[in-house]
């Protein structure tokens, strides 16, 4: 059984496009079906979620403080460590972990996860081996679409779909 999910940020939560201001601010877009899965997931179900990305963000870290997600880990090189640490500290398995990413700096998390993800904007190398390829892209859905597989494999899709009734 899934305890954990594991997020990667930009072309994941994200449809991966950075946009900067003259002023030099930084402009992201989450979406909105996404989050509300993701609160439904430690909220309303219990489980843990983590961020684990490569830039550092202050978008990011309001994003992960609106969604009540206890592990924030930004310009991280060495995701699957970073995992690894987190597993230790919460005392689960890599099986009880499923992960998504979008491209090669996700590469090694994913091969470690019990269940890894990639986005239909993902690269073909990651499409190659993960568990499943979503049919929603990065920053549309497909955080949505793995959470709603997760419940569907675990057997928790009733309790997914009444958590907010």
């Amino acid at each position: 059984m899934i305890e954990l999910i594991v997020l990667d940020v930009d072309g994941t939560l994200t449809n991966g496009q950075i946009t900067y201001t003259n002023n030099g601010d930084e402009l992201k877009s989450f979406d909105v079906a996404d989050g509300l899965a993701i609160a439904t997931w430690t909220k309303k179900l219990g489980k843990k979620a983590a961020i684990i990305t490569g830039r550092n963000s202050l978008i990011v870290e309001r994003r992960a403080g609106d969604l009540k997600i206890e592990h924030l880990h930004q310009g991280i090189h060495n995701k699957d460590e970073v995992l690894q640490s987190i597993l230790d500290k919460e005392e689960l398995s890599w099986n009880q972990v499923a992960a998504i990413g979008d491209d090669l700096n996700d590469y090694k998390m994913l091969k470690k996860a019990g269940l890894s993800f990639t986005p239909a904007n993902g690269t073909q190398y990651l499409k190659e081996f993960v568990n499943v390829v979503c049919t929603a892209p990065g920053g549309s859905g497909a955080v949505r679409e793995m959470i709603e597989y997760i419940c569907k494999e675990d057997g928790i899709e009733e309790d997914f779909l009444n958590a907010w009734i």
